[in-house]
């Protein structure tokens, strides 16, 4: 019989694995990214409080979703970059900030 932490995994395991799914491949997503993070979130806390139970295709294990057929590959000239899971106005903040740094960005500051 499965511990409570081993059903609470396997739980957000097919639930990551079901919105991702419509995210990326039905373009249909069901929540929001803040609800699907939080879930992220969750498995990455206790795969790490429990790391005898993390399993090689657990969603933190890998890069998310399938690409959908029929798109071209396009090289970018200036790299795509992620907000990081930006929330608010600091997080935004530091997010430009590090680009600037890095040279990736223009030269004058987020409103």
């Amino acid at each position: 019989m499965a511990t409570a932490p081993e059903q609470r995994l396997q739980e957000l395991r097919d639930l990551i694995r079901h919105h991702e799914e419509r995210y990326y491949v039905h373009n249909e997503p069901e929540i929001s990214d803040d609800e699907f993070d939080r879930l992220l979130h969750e498995l990455e806390a206790l795969e790490a409080e429990f790391p005898d139970l993390i399993t090689a295709d657990s969603p933190t294990q890998r890069v998310a979703g399938r690409p959908i057929q029929g798109f071209p590959t396009v090289e970018h000239l200036i790299p795509m970059l992620s907000l990081d899971n930006a929330y608010n106005d600091a997080e935004l903040r530091a997010f430009d900030e590090r680009t600037r740094r890095a040279g990736w960005l223009g030269t004058s500051p987020v409103a």
